[in-house]
């Protein structure tokens, strides 16, 4: 089964999260009723701007809503983390944010599920953070705030040979994007957007409450200098996949061979998320941000094979 979310960029989204039948059509997912959304919904019973879907491999699916359509500010109440039975379609639980977690310029955008210590891992590249959930409680913590490994480096990205600029002329700024968990090593990974740098933490030291800002700021480790990456994923062997957005390509940091390509296509136009498939295929979406509002291709789901 293969699932997508379409984030709220425009009035025009018909749906937020879908399940991507064979035939190529979408089904509303978990049903309609989550995905009507309008400004009179109550947002914290419906998807407004859902950012990641992701399968957990124990049976759940769990959709990240920032709740920041148009990236016109968070919608109060709105922002949450939708855990959803893939089985049944029911709902199991939903850990929604609060404005210290998920303050009004935030925007959460993906998220990772450690089921050993039933926790959850959010990047926030709206406010540059990190978000740490433990899914006992639901309770919530922003961590890693303003941190120099979780805001956007003084870069600008160009693609094509064109730099990517605002309609004002300046560059955007994005932070803290994607983000992957070792589940044998226990440590986090992440870098911002426009950035080059891809950094981690121990999951310890992110669970730990008692670790003020500067003490957990001080554990973060550079880990090497990865491009530019909307999309994160760990390779389930001791590597990190990198979406490589500037160079329509897929690379891969491991410990022993650095960072290497893995494959480069003109159809991986600005690749960003990940997941690996029960067939071993790695998976990844096309989001063409570079390419404006009405990109020239169709939006795409690619499976790469052979990997392993």
């Amino acid at each position: 089964r293969l699932f997508a979310n379409f984030p709220r960029w425009s009035p025009d989204v018909p749906v937020s999260v879908a399940e991507v039948m064979a035939d190529g059509s979408l089904r509303p997912y978990p049903d309609e009723a989550w995905n009507s959304w309008t400004p009179e919904a109550d947002p914290s019973v419906t998807f407004v701007c859902v950012q990641s879907v992701v399968a957990d491999g124990a049976g759940s699916l769990w959709a990240l809503d920032p709740a920041n359509a148009g990236f016109q500010g968070v919608i109060p109440g709105g922002a949450k983390l939708v855990e959803i039975d893939a089985v049944s379609g029911g709902i199991v639980q939903v850990v929604s944010f609060d404005g210290t977690v998920a303050p009004p310029t935030s925007y959460l955008n993906d998220v990772r599920i450690d089921h050993r210590h039933r926790a959850a891992y959010i990047t926030d590249s709206g406010g540059g953070a990190l978000i740490v959930v433990d899914l006992r409680t639901g309770a919530s913590r922003r961590v890693l705030d303003d941190h120099p490994s979780t805001t956007a480096e003084d870069t600008i990205l160009s693609f094509g040979g064109e730099q990517w600029l605002l309609p004002d002329g300046t560059p955007p700024k994005v932070h803290a994007d994607g983000i992957a968990y070792d589940r044998v090593c226990d440590f986090v990974y992440y870098q911002a957007l426009t950035g080059r740098t891809l950094y981690r933490i121990a999951g310890a030291a992110l669970r730990d409450p008692s670790l003020d800002e500067e003490t957990l700021g001080a554990m973060v480790e550079t880990v090497a200098e990865s491009g530019a990456s909307d999309g994160l994923l760990w390779d389930g062997a001791g590597g990190i996949f990198i979406s490589a957005i500037e160079d329509d390509a897929v690379k891969r940091w491991s410990p022993e061979g650095g960072v290497e390509t893995v494959v480069t296509d003109p159809r991986i136009a600005w690749p960003d998320s990940f997941a690996l498939g029960p067939d071993g295929g790695l998976y990844v979406t096309t989001s063409q941000i570079h390419r404006g509002p009405n990109p020239p291709e169709p939006y795409r789901i690619l499976r790469i094979t052979g990997l392993q």
